[in-house]
């Protein structure tokens, strides 16, 4: 059977602004950090895959010195890790108290594509655990039991390397082309199609101005029929759903070719 692949942050819930960015403030407080990073600081950091990756991007000199830190690199990947435990720790706790909304149309689509027999996975390189929480709060212990998550560091190489997305289709044992992925930024849509696998993107908040270039597909949301409903970005295969994506939308992706960039930039945004 296809399979179905979600990215998890700002794919499954909108974890960026809700969850991750409120995780790391309070731990560079619980840390005495010099930083805070602001909506706009972080809608850079965000660009950076992976939270330890978003953390080393503090270490410049004046940062280290002014934070105590030490100088060798062995004792900074110390702190880096001793922030990240924390973090992830703190972020789990915002997923387990419902304060990160799922985003529209994640459930409804999830619930139909396991009825339809479709293979259910995650692919992302955030922590395991914190992957997890978010996909059980956004689709509930049953559906979430359906899922083979692929999470946290078993590549070597993060997005927009397609390695990921290469480790879930080995385990999954299928190729690209019995495969769509669901992805959010232009990152993840590069490791996906690096991994030859057609995408449809559903923007977020810090990512709908990206070049989306390559996407089947490029949505506001997966939408839900009672609102809120997609709206169309991008649509360069002939697929356009009507309020809401569909499997039978994904399928017929599916069935269609993988877009051109040429395509892409030929058609309406």
């Amino acid at each position: 059977m296809p399979a179905l692949i979600f990215d998890c942050d700002g794919v499954l819930a909108d974890t960026e602004r809700c969850g991750h960015l409120v995780a790391f403030n309070r731990t560079f407080d619980e840390f005495g950090l010099p930083v805070h990073w602001s909506d706009a600081d972080y809608a850079e950091k965000v660009l950076i895959g992976g939270g330890k990756e978003r953390l080393a991007s503090l270490l410049t000199p004046s940062f280290v010195e002014e934070a105590g830190l030490p100088s060798d690199p062995a004792g900074q990947q110390d702190a880096i890790a001793s922030w990240h435990r924390r973090k992830t720790a703190i972020y789990t706790e915002l997923i387990a108290q419902g304060s990160v909304p799922p985003r529209p149309g994640i459930h409804r689509l999830v619930a139909e594509a396991d009825a339809r027999g479709l293979v259910l996975a995650v692919a992302s390189t955030s922590a395991e655990a914190s992957v997890r929480a978010v996909l059980v709060h956004a689709v509930g212990d049953a559906l979430a039991e359906r899922f083979q998550v692929f999470a946290g560091d078993i590549v070597p190489n993060k997005k927009p390397a397609p390695d990921i997305y290469l480790a879930a289709l080995a385990a999954l044992g299928i190729g690209p082309d019995d495969a769509v992925v669901v992805e959010d930024s232009a990152n993840g849509l590069r490791a996906a199609l690096a991994a030859g696998l057609r995408t449809i993107v559903t923007v977020s908040g810090y990512t709908r101005d990206e070049d989306f270039t390559g996407a089947s597909l490029v949505v506001s949301s997966l939408g839900d029929p009672d609102g809120p409903t997609a709206e169309i970005l991008g649509a360069v295969v002939g697929v356009v759903p009507d309020v809401a994506v569909t499997v039978d939308d994904v399928l017929a992706i599916l069935r269609a070719p993988t877009p051109s960039p040429t395509l892409l930039e030929e058609e309406p945004r």
